[in-house]
């Protein structure tokens, strides 16, 4: 029997690493865990927790305006910059420390160093140059921007990482990308007072959202101020003469502004690792080729999260990790399930939806039903602020199962949760029909629909 220095070895210090580590330690398997940077990885550090912190901090503008339509008066307002980032800063301190806590009460080993596929089973320890053996080693180092560095200019350009610790908030910004990423950092600057564009190459922002949403989220950001320019792309950046950055794109010009952000997708965080030396098959987007239990070609190397190019969402993550230990080291096969994720943007406002899109549904199904409401919430009939929600329901005519949910407004991504869990339950129309509402609320539109807005047969159209 061959003698390994560790059980496991993991690399990456991210969400499905550290769960997948910390488990296993648990168990008693010999465990170690390096991670070149801080641990919590891309959603606690620069990812969707800070967000999540600048996104409140840029809705309190709305909120200090709407006060006044219930009586309050709230007097002169001021933002400060740099204490939101020294409050977000040590709260994803403390939130890492809390990882770190977990990998040591469970007796896994931290490496504070980069580590590299040297063998099936060995890994190097970059700052020593050590080389170590493992049973099985679990590679889960997420993504990376995409720096676009074919388009002239782009060092000048900030991404994501970069757009938390600004030394100061720009009077003006450019982003690029029209995914969640791009949406969700427009709406943050435009709320901190940043005059934001965002220009993107598609038609409309959030290509693979169910239409309704993406253009309903449009046309709000569109009425807040937020400049769109659709169909266009930046094709190169250069610093202006007075100051400030200039990008020139393809139909729109030359578009000033004190930071351009990059935020056209991610790639799977696989440069360098020594993939190849181990054997480990990549695609053509260098993402980790996995089966269904999350295994590499390698029998002794799996890999889980952003790195696989799956499902790019933490608590996939997690989950796979979980799926892994239970394969691996409780006796229990498990396939990571990855059907009807719940999902959220959490621009403003927000869209929560699980499950199909109406076009996707249509595709799929001979016939399927829309259920479509559109209304102006409660909070604003006083604030007078002209927002919509809109909330649709997706059922295949021939179960009556609901097979997607989605929701623009306020809390839509509080909602999203418990429908995932509606859905997942294979749910029907006639279980929401059945269901009593819960008034005054927005979310009883989603059981007092009771006549489809529309019908579609065969992908076409019938009724409406």
């Amino acid at each position: 029997m061959t003698a390994y220095d560790y059980d496991l070895f993991v690399i990456g210090g991210g969400s499905g690493g550290v769960r997948s580590a910390r488990v296993a330690a648990a168990l008693g398997k010999k465990v170690a865990i390096a991670e070149e940077f801080r641990f919590g990885g891309t959603c606690v550090i620069r990812g969707c927790v800070p967000k999540k912190l600048y996104v409140y901090a840029s809705q309190f503008s709305e909120h200090f305006e709407d006060a006044a339509g219930f009586g309050w008066s709230v007097g002169e307002t001021r933002f400060d910059w740099p204490a939101l980032v020294a409050a977000k800063e040590k709260e994803i301190t403390r939130l890492e420390g809390l990882y770190r806590k977990g990998l040591e009460g469970a007796k896994a080993e931290i490496i504070e160093s980069r580590a590299v596929l040297v063998g099936a089973n060995a890994v190097k320890i970059a700052s020593t140059g050590k080389i170590v053996t493992a049973e099985r080693i679990v590679v889960a180092t997420g993504g990376s921007s995409n720096a676009q560095e074919a388009m002239a200019g782009h060092e000048l350009c900030i991404s994501s990482n970069e757009a938390f610790d600004l030394p100061e908030l720009p009077r003006s910004i450019l982003i690029a990308g029209g995914g969640y990423i791009a949406v969700e950092f427009a709406n943050i600057f435009h709320g901190l007072g940043v005059e934001t564009t965002l220009i993107y190459r598609g038609p409309e922002v959030l290509s693979r959202f169910d239409h309704d949403m993406r253009r309903g989220l449009q046309e709000a950001m569109e009425a807040k101020g937020i400049r769109l320019l659709l169909s266009d792309v930046i094709e190169a950046v250069e610093h202006a003469r007075e100051g400030g950055l200039i990008a020139r794109t393809a139909k729109h010009g030359e578009v000033r502004a004190d930071q351009v952000m990059l935020a056209l997708g991610r790639h799977p965080n696989t440069a360098g690792l020594g993939l190849e030396t181990a054997g480990v098959a990549l695609d053509k987007r260098g993402a980790i080729i996995v089966d269904e239990y999350s295994r590499t070609n390698v029998p002794s190397i799996w890999a889980l999260g952003d790195v696989t190019d799956r499902v790019q969402l933490t608590p996939v993550a997690i989950h796979e990790a979980i799926c892994f230990i239970d394969t691996e080291y409780r006796g229990k096969p498990t396939k990571p399930d990855h059907d009807l994720i719940p999902t959220a943007v959490f621009s403003q406002p927000e869209i929560g939806t699980v499950g199909l899109s109406e076009e996707v549904a249509a595709r799929r199904f001979p016939e399927i039903e829309v259920y479509r409401a559109q209304f102006r919430p409660m909070k604003a009939t006083l604030s007078g602020r002209a927002e919509k929600v809109i909330m649709k329901l997706i059922v295949n005519a021939s179960d009556r199962k609901v097979v997607g949910a989605h929701i623009l407004g306020h809390e839509a991504g509080e909602m999203a949760q418990l429908l995932g869990v509606i859905l997942k339950a294979g749910c029907t129309k006639d279980d929401f029909d059945r269901t009593m509402a819960l008034h005054p609320s927005a979310a009883e539109e989603l059981v007092t629909m009771y006549n489809p807005s529309y019908v579609i047969r065969n992908g076409e159209r019938v009724t409406g």
